[in-house]
């Protein structure tokens, strides 16, 4: 079994770089979508402690559907252009929103929410869905986080 290290003191981009290498180690080999991007939600969520919720919006039809996530209950379904989500899915690119409360028609799936960032997930360059992070503070994300996040998501596409 492998096991987990969290790493909440390093740098952001140590952080990254440890659940980039532990995404890596724990789903080598492993084909079930649910697994992947379950792991990969888990492991952004412990490792960053500023991060409130963390999960994946599959795309089905013309609307997302709530995919594996670590956090409180979210939207269940949001409509492609709605809010953050169905903005990025939308225009198909990242989406960093420093204050969730002057986003137009943002969806407010959690009253704590503050910040977001909102990254694509492309499969076979085709929209898949997105990958939705939440913080409880204002201007938590940036474009180091943009940076390793849309890494991130280009890795998962692979697998998927």
């Amino acid at each position: 079994m492998k096991t987990i290290v969290s790493t909440l003191h390093g740098s952001k981009e140590e952080k990254y770089r440890e659940a980039i290498s532990q995404f890596q180690s724990l789903i080598a080999g492993e084909n079930d979508e649910g697994i992947i991007l379950g792991m990969i939600a888990s492991l952004l969520k412990m490792q960053f402690e500023t991060f409130s919720w963390v999960g994946f919006y599959v795309l089905k039809g013309n609307e997302l559907v709530v995919g594996p996530f670590q956090g409180k209950p979210p939207c269940i379904r949001i409509e492609v252009g709605k809010g953050v989500c169905g903005t990025v899915a939308q225009e198909k690119k990242t989406l960093i929103v420093s204050d969730v409360d002057a986003f137009p028609e943002h969806i407010r799936c959690d009253a704590d929410s503050r910040s977001e960032i909102v990254v694509p997930l492309f499969q076979n360059n085709t929209l898949y869905g997105v990958l939705d992070i939440d913080s409880f503070r204002l201007n938590n994300f940036d474009e180091t986080d943009k940076v390793y996040l849309e890494e991130i998501c280009r890795n998962i596409t692979t697998l998927l």
